[in-house]
């Protein structure tokens, strides 16, 4: 048992009777019937005005396993701000009956506004195309379905309970108490999952909880076997060997490129002379017109992208004053002729853009002789919500980062895989190629924001930055994104910044706050290298590969002119085995991406 006062392990195996789980901090994770997983996670979120996850401090931890089944509890405090709820967890296992039980019992300890308090159930993602049944809160069924393309709005309201039946025939229930849910597709984020949430969006947020508002929620999980299915499961297997299996399957590989920095810092020669070496296939300006400093730092971004060998990529933030501005533009590109590579047109502030409004940037911009792409500065799920008019473009544009809703690093891990979904999403429904710009580990800014962020106090870390973009498992997590966005025909691609917390290396200044992030003064981080070794094959192909298990690990195999570099990336705190059938064999350390060069045999 585990007392209060105790550290909460990282990750703990529970069973009751056919259902799996593991517990880690706090959540629900991997809930498998019969070894299939049947839910991806259940957690509870406290959630302000902006959207913004408060989270929680475990203590009182307390946890009993028996053949009977499974207690754990714990108590959860979350302070941020305005913001002070305290709640008490208790998940029940029992095996006699296969069913889960997670309780969310809280009260408020402070007023405070908040747009969302208690569960999420997150089915995952594999599940699209897959029938169901929905209970709704007055009793009546419904047959229905997880949506097979990315939806852009909620498939499901009113939600009681979802039913549904996993590939070992497994009927599996979820049962939500303590709310009124509704479910969304959390693929438009990136999400690997469809998440069913409490408190319906129609209702007016944020809302107002009062001191001592109390707040109590439970969600079911049970499970009906079938008569030919084993009492017991296994666990899964964490020391089974990675088959990376390489198909025959090519696309050209991507143009990749960086963001200038957003801050308008500007690069040293000695910052330029590393960064040549990355050889970015353009730099992303974000160009307000209307902004004072606009002219100083195109013209800044116009004299890097020279320094690096670059074309520059000019997202243009457009106003109501629209033709003013493009004007201004169109004189600076005059003035500076600098080695453009694309237009993308943005209304500023605004999910989407109208296609009145690309038409009119291309009738100015035209003269230049450079693609015109628009779509959303924000998530794939605005473009989604917002399809573009793609006749008048030459590629449309999102954004990604993988911290929308989830912040450790296996639901970092496991967005990976619906990148590459995104992209095809979009291909699909715009016709057009697909460009997704910029991606980095943390947001950029929240276009579901209700109000401005309060400044960042003093000392510590902008909420933007990330201490993971200076670590071995960014590199990984970086070369994830590149593999599965490329596989999916992605045909350009923005990462990360030039320089500082939020770039590709350290700048040579040093870090502003060493103790939180600790780089060294012109040092390039991890995921540099990964960069750099991708954009050395600029040119070549992708034979597409496949991974037996792709939240561990997974690669990708690069080639041009008869070379071939296979790229691995470990994506665990733990060794992992691969094997490459008729290429390699090797163990990969914790968190590792390993190069491995040779000839192209076709």
């Amino acid at each position: 048992m585990l007392n209060g006062g105790h550290d909460d392990p990282a990750s703990i195996r529970i069973r009751a009777g056919a259902l799996t789980a593991r517990i880690e901090a706090g959540a629900l994770r991997t809930i498998q019937a019969g070894g299939i997983e049947a839910v991806r996670q259940v957690y509870a979120a406290v959630r302000d005005h902006n959207w913004s996850t408060i989270p929680g401090e475990l203590t009182d931890i307390d946890l009993e396993q028996s053949d009977d089944g499974v207690r754990y509890a714990y108590t959860s405090t979350h302070r941020s701000g305005d913001v002070h709820f305290v709640w008490h967890g208790e998940i029940i296992g029992s095996s006699r009956d296969n069913t889960l039980t997670f309780i969310f019992d809280g009260e408020a300890k402070s007023d405070f506004r908040a747009n969302r308090v208690g569960f999420c159930v997150l089915h995952p993602g594999d599940i699209a195309g897959q029938p169901c049944t929905i209970l709704h809160t007055d009793g009546a069924s419904e047959e229905a379905g997880f949506p097979a393309d990315i939806m852009p709005h909620q498939p499901f309201f009113d939600v009681r309970a979802i039913t549904h039946e996993t590939a070992n025939g497994a009927r599996v229930t979820v049962t939500m108490e303590g709310d009124t849910f509704e479910t969304e597709d959390q693929r438009n984020w990136t999400d690997a999952s469809f998440k069913t949430y409490c408190t319906p969006l129609a209702l007016p947020y944020p809302r107002m909880i009062a001191a001592g508002t109390r707040i109590r929620q439970v969600v079911t999980i049970s499970a009906v076997m079938p008569p030919d299915a084993p009492s017991v499961t296994s666990d899964d297997d964490d020391d089974a060997q990675v088959v990376m299996t390489v198909t025959g399957a090519t696309v050209p590989v991507p143009r990749i490129g960086l963001c200038v920095n957003a801050d308008g810092a500007p690069i040293t020669l000695s910052e330029a002379a590393t960064l040549r070496t990355l050889r970015p296939a353009h730099l992303r300006l974000d160009l307000h017109p209307a902004a004072p400093d606009a002219h100083a730092r195109y013209a800044q971004a116009a004299s890097q992208a020279r320094a690096l060998d670059s074309g520059l990529l000019v997202a243009l933030h457009l106003t109501d004053d629209a033709d003013a501005e493009l004007g201004r533009v169109a004189d600076w590109t005059h003035e500076q002729d600098p080695p453009l590579d694309a237009w993308l047109i943005f209304k500023a502030s605004s999910p989407g853009t109208p296609a009145a409004l690309v038409n009119k940037a291309r009738n100015v911009l035209s003269r230049f002789q450079v693609p015109v792409g628009s779509g959303t500065n924000g998530y794939f799920t605005e473009l989604n919500r917002h399809r573009p008019d793609a006749s008048g473009l030459d590629f449309v544009a999102y954004s990604v980062n993988p911290q929308v809703h989830a912040f450790d690093n296996a639901s970092l891990v496991e967005t990976l895989q619906t990148q590459g979904d995104t992209v095809r999403s979009a291909a699909a429904f715009t016709g057009k190629p697909v460009v997704v710009s910029p991606v980095t580990l943390h947001i950029r800014w929240n276009p579901n924001a209700t109000s401005d962020d309060p400044p960042t106090p003093p000392g510590q870390l902008p909420r933007q930055v990330d201490t993971r973009q200076l670590s071995q498992f960014g590199a990984a997590w970086t070369l994830g994104s590149i593999k599965h966005l490329a596989e999916a025909g992605a045909s350009a691609i923005t990462y990360y910044e030039l320089t500082g917390w939020l770039g590709v290396m350290e700048r040579e200044t040093g870090s502003p706050l060493p103790a939180l992030f600790p780089s060294e003064p012109g040092q390039p981080y991890p995921l540099f290298d990964v960069l750099r070794s991708v954009n050395e094959f600029a040119g070549g192909t992708i034979r597409v590969m496949r991974s037996s298990a792709p939240l561990r690990a997974v690669g990708l195999v690069l080639e041009r002119g008869g070379s071939m570099r296979i790229m691995l990336a470990n994506f665990i705190n733990d060794y992992v085995d691969v094997r490459i059938p008729g290429f390699l064999e090797t163990t990969l350390e914790p968190y590792a991406v390993v190069i491995a060069d040779g000839q192209s045999n076709g």
